[in-house]
């Protein structure tokens, strides 16, 4: 456990000095006060879509397609628990309704599965298993943009209709890989494109926690670590929910095994895990200040979660390897 546990820890400090340099060109001003903007103009529109064109252009085959049907079921049933659970216990966090509920909504129904979890599935399992990922979280990016968005934008905005919020570049890219994957189009491509892909993809994750660092530097650290709720958050966020989830995903595998006969691995499980166990994402600080809203507790939620998953993360891995044995594809 001790090996996995480590093994898993080198990645997420990888991640984590990131966040720090982020933190760090913000405070000693290295960096104008618009790099945020760009930063995540790069990571949107360039380093996350060739990621998802990369891995889904590769991986995206029929028979893979066919392997994922009961992924993506799986997923949509881990999602919906998710969901169910997340709008009960916002009510708890914020008994009154108010933007501050939805805020909490959308962190305990969607964790940081895209700047956390793409990479360090690709840096731990490689390029195959980011593409079962992908798949896998399928209906989470739709529901991400269709529904869980809206809850993060102050009162009387307009939300948007599914289409725009769906159609953004990561998604569009990850949809056209699809298609190239499975026209068979991708085993053509050019050596010098998919080199290019593999040099851009490799840069999403670090340049991710760099944004992340940069981000929770525009605020009050001292007045955010005071808020009791965001550490009560962040654990449910990485390691109860998760726990719960996975469990729900070995009931359902068990349940088809004994009425079905269906035997399916516990892939399915890993990836439920890396699904929901990653921290609480920079949407709850981006999409507040970006209508008008207050992002203090998306900031607060950021800080204490992304420095958490760094121990959390590992340690939900091991105890899994520990019950269910290593990744196997």
């Amino acid at each position: 456990m001790l090996e996995t546990f480590l093994a898993t820890l080198t990645p997420m400090l990888t991640l984590f000095i990131c966040i720090v340099i982020g933190f760090t060109l913000n405070k000693t001003k290295l960096l104008p006060s618009d790099a945020g903007s760009v930063i995540a103009k790069l990571e949107m529109w360039v380093f996350c879509p060739a990621l998802s064109f990369s891995a889904m252009s590769t991986f995206c085959t029929i028979d893979t397609i066919k392997f994922h049907a009961v992924n993506i079921v799986f997923a949509s049933i881990v999602l919906t628990v998710e969901i169910t659970i997340a709008i009960l216990l916002a009510r708890v966090f914020v008994p009154q309704k108010c933007d501050e509920r939805g805020i909490y909504i959308y962190a305990l129904a969607f964790a940081n599965y895209g700047y956390v979890g793409d990479p360090l599935v690709l840096m731990l399992f490689g390029d195959e298993v980011l593409s079962y990922f992908k798949l896998f979280c399928l209906p989470i990016t739709i529901m991400t943009y269709a529904w869980g968005i809206g809850h993060l934008m102050p009162s009387g905005e307009k939300k948007g209709g599914f289409l725009k919020n769906l159609l953004n570049p990561p998604t569009v890219a990850m949809l056209v890989g699809m298609v190239v994957g499975l026209t068979g189009i991708g085993k053509h491509m050019p050596g010098f494109l998919t080199t290019t892909l593999d040099s851009l993809k490799v840069c999403m994750g670090p340049l991710a926690m760099i944004l992340a660092g940069f981000t929770i530097a525009d605020y009050e650290i001292k007045s955010i670590l005071r808020d009791k709720k965001l550490y009560f958050a962040s654990g449910l966020r990485l390691i109860v929910l998760p726990a719960i989830l996975v469990a729900v995903a070995y009931g359902v595998k068990v349940l088809a095994a004994t009425l079905f006969q269906m035997e399916i691995g516990h892939t399915v499980l890993y990836l439920a895990l890396f699904a929901t166990a990653g921290p609480l994402g920079l949407n709850t600080v981006v999409f507040p200040a970006a209508y008008g809203g207050n992002p203090k507790t998306g900031a607060g939620m950021a800080l204490v979660s992304h420095t958490l998953c760094v121990v959390t993360i590992p340690l939900m891995y091991a105890l899994m390897v520990m019950l269910f044995g290593p990744l196997q594809i």
